[in-house]
């Protein structure tokens, strides 16, 4: 197969036929307004009386509550946690800070858990574009974060994550993010400018990324404040390029999947990593990626590494989020398959919905 298919504009348009590249190309603009309509956004004064935070959600509405999670897990007074699944923690109480996030609105596992909510005296607030979950919000008078934009949930990234960090910094949970914000769009835009789909093969890293992860099967690590960005490349890599794809957590993998490395033997010419790197990652997790890549190279694995950009910890985290996403859709178009149609997912929801719940 020739890899210059990514180079035709005639072929990207032929198999991305909803232009999910569209929205990987505005998602720091897309940064830059969900940053300021939650600006606008109004918090009860009372919400400031919690002692957690806990974000309902599923899929691409449950990764910004990661992202945001993984991104203060050293700064935040008080946990921040993501509950994905039908059930509400019992430990949720008039403490604790709900966010509901459901892209439709009409998330199944998210209503689940947010209807049991109803019945505490937790402090919530809903983020989402329309359905059920804004209904509910309206009906019970809740603060609704609503916004229009229409895209696959996944695309929709800044507003799932933008938004919560924005209300964390106004109950005074974070310091001002305003600086990081513009940090990280302005580095994410200056990434677009050097793997945007103008930029051929020859120079382009992410079209060269998708070309070695073409073919194989690909595990993404990534350690510290890349930890959950490494989840979300392979949430994309799945939804985007329709192919296998796992990841693994610094320092965690040190402690089991270095060691199986050896076996099954033909494996070893069929997987790639690829490890998501960050200059201000802690120097104990920098030495952990070095002599983790020693290992590899003994076992023969082949392996990238990717470096975030910026100055901030923010502009690091968005700007390798940005380059998995670009990354993902290219691999989709050499894989000959359109990256935003996700059929096994509506197939599945499709039978759940002849089953009432």
């Amino acid at each position: 197969m020739s890899y210059s298919i990514l180079d035709d504009p005639g072929i990207l348009k032929q198999y991305d036929r909803e232009d999910m590249l569209a929205h990987i190309r505005e998602m720091p603009s897309l940064c830059q307004l969900a940053w300021h309509l939650a600006g606008d956004f109004d918090i009860p004064a009372e919400y400031v009386d919690i002692d957690k935070v806990i974000i309902l959600g599923m899929g691409g509405s449950a990764i910004g509550g990661d992202l945001v999670s993984n991104l203060l897990l050293n700064e935040a007074s008080l946990p921040i946690s993501v509950c994905r699944g039908y059930q509400l923690p019992a430990y949720v109480d008039d403490k604790t800070l709900l966010i509901a996030s459901s892209y439709s609105g009409n998330t199944e596992e998210t209503l689940s858990a947010f209807r049991q909510s109803l019945n505490t005296k937790a402090k919530k607030i809903v983020i989402t574009t329309g359905g059920r979950l804004k209904i509910l919000a309206e009906e019970y008078n809740l603060p609704l974060f609503h916004f229009d934009y229409s895209a696959q949930p996944r695309a929709a990234l800044p507003f799932s994550m933008l938004p919560i960090l924005c209300f964390l910094q106004k109950l005074k949970l974070t310091g001002d993010k305003s600086e990081e914000v513009y940090d990280a769009t302005t580095a994410m835009r200056e990434m677009g400018n050097i793997i945007a789909e103008k930029t051929p093969l020859t120079q382009n890293p992410a079209k060269q990324l998708a070309q070695f992860i073409y073919g194989k099967l690909p595990v993404v690590y990534g350690g510290g404040i890349v930890s959950e960005v490494a989840h979300r490349w392979k949430t994309q890599v799945n939804e985007n390029s329709k192919a296998w794809c796992f990841h693994e957590v610094f320092p965690e993998l040190n402690h089991n999947a270095v060691v199986g490395y050896q076996f099954p033997e033909n494996l070893k010419s069929n997987i790639v990593v690829v490890l998501l790197n960050s200059k201000l990652l802690p120097e104990r997790i920098k030495l952990r990626y070095e002599v983790t890549r020693r290992i590899m190279e003994k076992e023969g694995i082949k392996y990238r590494l990717i470096d975030g950009t910026g100055n901030s910890r923010l502009a690091q985290i968005m700007s390798l989020v940005l380059f998995g996403d670009y990354t993902s859709y290219y691999l989709a178009i050499l894989y000959r398959a359109d990256p935003s149609p996700v059929k096994a997912i509506d197939y599945l929801k499709q039978r759940l919905a002849k089953e009432q719940y």
